[in-house]
């Protein structure tokens, strides 16, 4: 038997009645006759010797050999639509689709994006803020700012400043709880999207870090860090924030961390895009705004005792 291919045309016009399981549907979608799209499916089964659908009186059913063509067929033009866009995009210079957390994107992109666009009035920013898991070719995505731990293969991956916890809250709440014993009468509150971190970095590993037994037990949950920081700057109580999504309040003054001890993640933000296309213009001037504003808020690391979470004493 031999191995040669059918023509294109003849394999996508079987791909798109496959997954319709219309002829007719198929046809629509190709911009086809439905005459046209039965004969390339007949070519089709004549180059493979045998029937890929079986014609019922109004509907398509697939045979075992149609079965078996139909994930390679699908699959396969997935790739080549995804591979085509991704040259295709090496030719576009200032389109730039960026991809980030909710919380990152609420609390450290949107704010400050002005600069960016003020700065590159020739790149035409697109957004998606989700913690989907992105493909880079198949969803179109040029950045994708991630917290985790990585690694991460095939892409290039630049670690941006380390990420740290500590307690923060507004000017008004930190007069009344001068020191961190005085939390223990706080109304403290819980940021359960750092949950995943290992080791720990939650309430009771930060009073281990200043030398306190304490394991608070009363208090709000939320499941996004952005609410959770727009609860403390409304005065609703104290919580453990993480640097990218409190350095720009504390920078500004609306919140403050008072007790100087703060615990560094072993996760950390990275910025990610394909191997190879860190030197795209519009790419490259994006991490070079991301590292610049990054620079901005320094001062606030120089005023905080930051220790790697893995030094904390364990239970």
């Amino acid at each position: 038997m031999s191995d040669r291919l059918p023509p294109l045309t003849a394999l996508r016009a079987f791909e798109a009645a496959a997954r319709h399981m219309s002829f007719a549907m198929a046809a629509e979608e190709l911009n086809v006759t439905p005459a046209a799209l039965s004969f390339q499916i007949k070519s089709l089964e004549e180059h493979l010797g045998q029937p890929l659908f079986l014609r019922l009186n109004r509907a398509v059913k697939l045979t075992e050999a149609g079965r078996a063509l139909a994930p390679g067929t699908s699959e396969g033009f997935q790739s080549l639509t995804a591979a085509w866009r991704a040259a295709r995009r090496l030719q576009d210079t200032n389109t730039l689709n960026v991809t980030a957390g909710p919380a990152f994107t609420a609390k450290w992109l949107a704010p400050q994006l002005y600069e960016f666009a003020r700065a590159h009035p020739e790149v035409d920013l697109r957004f998606s803020a989700t913690l989907r898991i992105m493909d880079f070719d198949r969803d179109e995505v040029d950045v994708a700012i991630r917290f985790g731990y990585g690694p991460d293969p095939g892409l290039f991956s630049m670690p941006l400043r380390n990420e740290w916890i500590t307690p923060v809250m507004t000017p008004e709440l930190a007069a009344q709880f001068p020191t961190p014993e005085s939390l223990r009468h706080a109304p403290l509150m819980f940021d359960d999207s750092i949950d995943f971190l290992d080791p720990p970095c939650d309430w009771p590993t930060w009073f281990r870090a200043v030398g306190m037994d304490f394991t608070p037990t009363h208090g709000p949950h939320f499941s996004q860090a952005d609410h959770a920081v727009d609860a403390a700057l409304a005065g609703a109580g104290i919580v453990l924030g993480r640097r990218a999504m409190v350095v720009k309040d504390i920078h500004e003054g609306r919140l403050v961390a008072p007790y100087k001890r703060a615990l560094e993640t072993k996760a950390h933000f990275r910025f990610l895009c394909r191997k190879g296309a860190e030197t795209r213009p519009q790419i490259a001037a994006f991490r070079a705004w991301m590292l610049a504003e990054i620079e901005k808020t320094a001062a606030v690391h120089e005023t905080l005792e930051i220790i790697p979470v893995e030094e904390v004493p364990p239970v």
